[in-house]
């Protein structure tokens, strides 16, 4: 028997589903567009900004396309599963899941205030382990769970501790999730941007500041959401579906 022959092979008539959490900003947003675009019908996942994400839903219909929005808060399981219970219900089941939403806050570790980490473990570690543990559960076959890790872990810039720490939980669990689904033809991996121009890395920051860090990657310019969003949309693909178990840096070549 050939390779071609016993490679998995995955319904092509079969609309592929996906649910973006955070898909109300930022990379989030504009990963709910390229999926959109690509054909996915898309549950469109918030917290708090109920108005965008409602309005990128009523763009994408309006386009012809299919999503709708539907509010959680990605550390309360209850919420988190009524989500997934969200795209069964209008669309016939989960293919991809690609968990955008977190918190950051910098400060360093010295002057941290412990409350703030408290906030950031919630939402970037517990948030993902809720996530993670639906989409183990419910994905199909041929499926990609897609989680956000950040390039910092890896530079190590001060001021950054707790932030890093948070994402150096989510890119753990993602790399053991990947061997924990041995046998379901499911994928996972984490993408880690390097510094990207949405609001959550802009706030607080000086020209100056934004500048040396746009200065950093030798293609010398910030990450865009759009530039983010074409990496989840190959993992995320069926021509994506070799790459599992892996962290991929999307920055620009920062080491």
């Amino acid at each position: 028997m050939s390779p071609q022959e016993t490679a998995p092979q995955h319904p092509t008539d079969r609309p592929r589903v996906a649910i973006v959490t955070g898909g109300s900003r930022g990379i989030g947003h504009e990963v709910v567009r390229r999926l959109a675009a690509d054909g996915y019908a898309v549950v469109i996942g918030y917290a708090g900004h109920r108005e965008p994400a409602e309005a990128a839903a009523k763009d994408i219909t309006a386009a012809g396309g299919r999503a709708v929005a539907a509010q959680a808060d990605v550390a309360d399981e209850q919420q988190v599963a009524a989500v997934f219970d969200t795209a069964e219900s209008e669309y016939g089941g989960v293919d991809v899941v690609v968990h955008a939403a977190g918190r950051m806050y910098l400060a360093p570790i010295a002057e941290l205030d412990l409350a703030e980490l408290d906030r950031l473990h919630r939402t970037n570690i517990r948030g993902t382990f809720v996530v993670a543990q639906q989409a183990a559960r419910r994905l199909r076959g041929g499926g990609a769970l897609i989680t956000f890790s950040t390039s910092i872990v890896g530079l190590a810039l001060p001021g950054y501790g707790a932030y890093s720490a948070s994402k150096g939980a989510v890119e753990a669990l993602t790399l053991i999730l990947a061997r924990e689904l041995r046998g379901r033809d499911v994928t996972v991996n984490a993408v880690a941007p390097g510094p990207t121009a949405t609001d959550l890395f802009l706030d607080g920051k000086d020209e100056e500041t934004i500048a040396r860090m746009a200065a950093q990657p030798p293609l010398e310019r910030l990450g865009t959401p759009t530039d983010i969003a074409e990496v989840v949309a190959f993992l995320a693909s069926p021509a994506g579906h070799w790459v599992n178990g892996q962290l991929v840096r999307a920055n620009g070549g920062i080491v």
